[in-house]
């Protein structure tokens, strides 16, 4: 039996790990950071890395390493309904709530906005995300080889492009990162802010939602035992995950850089469109649009289709492809409309809900063994993870929606409520009582 992969076999594992995580969107992130942290980047760069890298590679590895066929049946070894509930919300989440209409408006606010003037900005908005998804309908609706092609194409040169517009900003920078005052949030805590805002990327979810895909490829190239895909994942991850981590560390000092030359950008595709024009011009402004559009198709065109399929298997003759596939596309061009900026902050609170659940089920996923598998660590873990991340979830609301008084408690309740980890705790003493169940049930039926 084969257990180890060749390398060349590692690097197209690799790639298509690359290919699945790394989309434009990945990139507004690090260049926003950079903005904020300034002088403090580093520890920020390290806790971004950490989310951001880290944990969606494990997440892959996690489907791998318990042989489940998908996130459904993975997230069901807490019970039958949470299964069903936690798939539903992670893929809503990296569908049409927020990651399907963050395509649109990242392509339209990095090529059309910056040549619109504010009368003007309404209209175009909504032409430009009505086109956009009539094509991601049109192609969902008939699957082709169209995102193979952007895929071979578009990724390459848009890796091309950005690799010549960091040489420049790096060659000549606005100011230097040590220069550059950190905003207030990132005076002090620089590392769990920046562990925060790699939640944005959605790649953990990602990796939970689209892991068996690239457990299929491993599997093709012979290797069946769990423990060696498992192995051989991470192998492969080592290789997507320092390419990725160099783009992240390079985007983020870019980014601390141009406050040299630019205010706090709302968001981070704003000033990648800046600093873009700043340093290519109105020519480099144009190719970054343009691969940025191709990009968010194809990653547009892969959840759709991702997520139809999931939507079928989990309610049957409820909806056909073809339906949920036009409802999802519908709902994401609605959502579109109302911005960048507004989509990456309604989408904080559900992602600090989101991915305690989603991290504490990759760590119990990738250790279960040392565990027997119990079911009850799997419950009382969850439930550690999931008071806290409710009390994230509603502290990290946009003002005016906020309760105090339960910001108040959860402060006075959880320790490390403030960095936005208060589950980690809980998460603990759930595992403890796990165990302990776990053992009172072996002595009694002993």
């Amino acid at each position: 039996m084969k257990k180890r992969l060749t390398t060349r076999e590692t690097i197209i594992v690799a790639s298509t790990l690359f290919g699945m995580f790394f989309g434009a969107g990945n990139l507004i992130f690090p260049v926003h950071l950079g903005q904020m942290a300034g002088s403090n980047s580093w520890p920020a760069i390290v806790g971004f890395i950490v989310t951001a890298v880290g944990i969606p590679i494990l997440a892959v590895a996690a489907i791998g390493n318990t042989h489940s066929d998908d996130l459904l049946r993975l997230s069901s070894k807490v019970s039958g309904w949470y299964g069903v509930l936690l798939t539903t919300l992670l893929y809503l989440t990296i569908g049409p709530f927020f990651a399907i209409p963050r395509c649109a408006t990242v392509s339209f606010t990095t090529g059309v906005a910056p040549m619109m003037n504010e009368s003007s900005f309404r209209i175009g908005q909504l032409i430009f995300t009505f086109i956009f998804f009539a094509v991601v309908l049109y192609f969902s609706l008939k699957p082709s080889g169209i995102t193979t092609w952007i895929g071979k194409i578009i990724n390459p040169v848009f890796l091309v492009f950005l690799g010549l517009l960091i040489v420049v900003a790096m060659i000549h920078p606005g100011a230097h990162m040590s220069e550059i005052p950190p905003t207030d949030a990132y005076q002090k805590g620089a590392f769990f802010n920046g562990f925060i805002e790699g939640y944005g990327t959605m790649d953990a979810i990602a990796g939970l939602a689209f892991g068996i895909v690239i457990i299929k490829v491993v599997r093709e190239f012979g290797i069946e035992h769990e423990n060696d895909i498992a192995r051989e994942t991470i192998r492969a991850g080592v290789y997507t995950g320092a390419l990725m981590g160099l783009i992240y560390l390079l985007t983020i000092i870019m980014g601390a850089q141009s406050r040299g030359l630019f205010e706090l950008s709302d968001n981070g595709a704003i000033a990648l469109t800046q600093i873009s024009g700043h340093y290519l011009g109105g020519f480099g402004r144009i190719v970054l649009a343009l691969t940025i559009t191709f990009a968010c198709l194809k990653t547009a065109l892969g959840l759709v289709t991702s997520c139809s399929e999931m939507f079928v298997k989990m309610f049957p003759g409820k909806l056909s492809y073809n339906g949920w596939a036009i409802a999802f596309t519908l709902f994401s061009f609605a959502v579109s409309n109302v911005g960048l900026t507004a989509i990456i902050t309604y989408a904080v609170p559900v992602l600090m809900l989101l991915y305690p659940l989603a991290i504490t089920i990759i760590i119990l996923a990738l250790t279960e063994r040392m565990f027997g598998k119990s079911k009850y660590v799997y419950i009382w873990v969850t439930i550690g993870a999931a008071i806290p991340a409710i009390f994230d979830f509603a502290k990290t609301l946009p003002e005016g929606m906020q309760i105090p008084a339960m910001n108040a408690l959860g402060a006075k309740i959880f320790p490390l409520f403030e960095l936005g980890l208060g589950w980690i705790v809980p998460s603990i003493i759930g595992l403890a009582i796990g165990l302990i169940l776990t053992k009172v049930k072996k002595e009694k039926a002993a």
